[in-house]
């Protein structure tokens, strides 16, 4: 069985040449898990070393961590069917031809400016949302927002008559054990991002929209280590979920339930990225994955060069799983 050597060495050689400034990564394959931290956790405003058990700011990671497996708990227990029009729930929202699934597959086709975004509360924020247009890509095309899975957690909120970041602790991160995900992180244990308003943002969430909606965001917020990540993905390969590991949209590329379908659509591959640097590979049919956990928006957020990199280590994690 593969060891990942040429993947690994990549991912390290992303830290050789500060492309970030550390990762902590590891590998699930049949007999055995590994795991390696390499680098630092900060460069600013200090050099700080990492140990391997910092709390990384998630990012989109939050979406399937948390709002996905929640919403599938829902589907199984029948609270709620994936072709229920949103306005069932969210009656302000006037599209009655959008559905559950159109959400969970970014297929909504909702989109749209909202003028003075980022000086909106919480509840200003959710009105402007649920105003949103629906556009022509509408169950044609994946076009990936946060919009669904923001929708998805005030679906969630009718029912279990609490925040969706309450709720998915108590009913996701809980049970499942991962012992140190929180939506309300110790700032002493986090990998810092970048600087917002003259401020290094450390313990607070990168994305604006999570910062807006606080409890109310199922898009993004949650903080983990690389042990919790790596915990949550080896449960997804012992659990049999047939339906979540296949393109469910039948448009190419497709998705699955929340999740990207490599390579090609063919299925048996999920990933996902965060945007502060995270992505998770799993494949089904080798039952093997891998996690990458980097802060690449320290300290400043533009890397493209990483986004590029990504895509060779998720192609290298392929070949190698083969």
């Amino acid at each position: 069985m593969t060891n990942f050597a040429e993947t690994k060495a990549q991912i390290i050689d992303l830290v050789n040449k500060q492309i970030v400034p550390g990762a902590s990564f590891g590998f699930i394959t049949p007999t055995e898990t590994t795991k390696c931290s390499y680098g630092n956790k900060s460069w600013l405003p200090t050099i700080t070393p990492l140990k391997g058990d910092e709390l990384h700011d998630l990012a989109s990671l939050t979406k399937v961590m948390g709002t996905v497996p929640l919403i599938i708990k829902m589907l199984n227990e029948k609270l709620i069917n994936l072709h229920d029009p949103i306005q069932k729930y969210l009656p302000e929202f006037t599209d009655e031809r959008v559905e559950l699934f159109h959400l969970i597959t970014h297929t909504s086709g909702i989109h749209g400016y909202i003028p003075n975004r980022d000086s909106l509360n919480s509840k200003e924020l959710i009105q402007a949302l649920l105003k949103l247009p629906v556009t022509d890509t509408f169950n044609k095309k994946v076009v990936y927002t946060d919009t669904g899975l923001i929708f998805l957690g005030l679906v969630i909120e009718k029912f279990y008559k609490m925040s969706v970041q309450d709720a998915i602790m108590k009913y996701i991160i809980e049970p499942e054990g991962l012992k140190d995900a929180t939506f309300n992180p110790e700032v002493s244990r986090c990998v810092p991002t970048y600087v917002v308003d003259g401020k290094m943002l450390v313990g607070v969430a990168n994305d604006p929209k999570a910062r807006q909606l606080g409890k109310h965001c199922g898009s993004a917020g949650m903080f983990a280590t690389l042990d919790d990540v790596m915990k949550f993905t080896a449960d997804m390969l012992k659990t049999d979920k047939e339906f979540l590991y296949h393109n469910i949209t039948e448009l190419n590329p497709g998705r699955s339930l929340g999740w990207d379908v490599k390579p090609d659509g063919s299925g048996h591959v999920l990933f996902h990225t965060g945007y502060t640097g995270e992505f998770i590979a799993v494949d089904y049919q080798q039952q093997t994955a891998m996690v990458v956990m980097t802060n690449r928006v320290h300290p400043i957020q533009n890397n493209q060069l990483f986004l590029e990199r990504r895509e060779t280590i998720l192609n290298s994690f392929l070949n190698e799983s083969k």
